[in-house]
């Protein structure tokens, strides 16, 4: 029970990565605030985990969107008493293609889903750990555009995520010293939407990687749940590889 009675965030967690941190988390004893565009599937994936004993509540809203960061801390307070972490991991790669190409509306879009809704979490969450005595804070990264990891036609989703880890840096760096950790998990190639369900593309994408395959979702879970724990009590400001190899390999 790595994070027994301790209140989490988790936002992108209709589907993929966020669903599976959503039950990997509550199976591990935590009460979790549930955050996706699609309230459907967070009304569903609410109903799983309290049907296995767990607790969770979820709204709906648009990461994009200032007000819907301070809605899920407000939701935790109330519910829950306070907050102990997040795990920030909504995203979205946008449309592929060279910048001479790409149309300003969709740089605008990554950046915003990517890196701007991280801002707004951190404004809306730091307070809350503050008034908790700490707590930690994760955000889904990427290889791409780490460690050499740049992938022609994917500069609009490269500079959000490395920007992201200069957010994450800075804010570790703030508030160590009360007790807050921020740190990132960078995946390599993971079976989400996102990636699509072509088996082609799946091939490639696992021959990528050094382990030859395309992580589960859960895989990618389980390390933001260590970083969440107090199991890395002393890790804070580390971008943390769960590629399989993949950032080894282009360095």
């Amino acid at each position: 029970m790595e994070l027994k009675n301790k209140t989490i965030i988790i936002s992108g967690a209709s589907s993929g990565i966020g669903a599976a941190a959503a039950l990997l988390f509550a199976s591990e004893g935590a009460n979790v605030v549930l955050g996706a565009r699609r309230e459907a599937r967070l009304q569903s994936l609410a109903g799983q985990i309290e049907q296995s004993n767990g607790r969770a509540v979820y709204l709906a809203g648009d990461v994009r969107d200032e007000s819907y960061a301070m809605g899920l801390v407000d939701l935790a307070e109330q519910r829950f008493g306070g907050l102990d972490g997040a795990f920030n991991n909504a995203g979205i790669m946008g449309d592929l293609g060279p910048v001479a190409e790409m149309e300003p509306g969709n740089w605008h879009s990554v950046l915003a889903t990517n890196l701007t809704s991280a801002f707004f979490a951190a404004r809306a969450q730091i307070p809350a750990l503050q008034r908790c005595g700490g707590g930690s804070v994760v955000f889904t990264g990427t290889f791409v555009g780490f460690s050499n990891g740049g992938m022609p036609g994917m500069a609009a989703y490269a500079a959000s995520k490395a920007g992201l880890l200069g957010l994450t840096q800075s804010l570790a760096s703030e508030h160590a010293a009360e007790g807050i950790r921020v740190n990132a998990v960078l995946p390599g190639g993971t079976k989400t939407e996102m990636a699509g369900d072509d088996p082609a593309t799946h091939e490639f994408i696992a021959g990528l990687h050094p382990l030859k395959r395309m992580a589960d979702p859960r895989e990618i879970a389980q390390s933001a749940l260590f970083l969440l724990s107090d199991r890395a009590s002393f890790v804070t400001g580390a971008p943390v590889s769960v590629d399989g190899g993949i950032a080894a390999r282009l360095l």
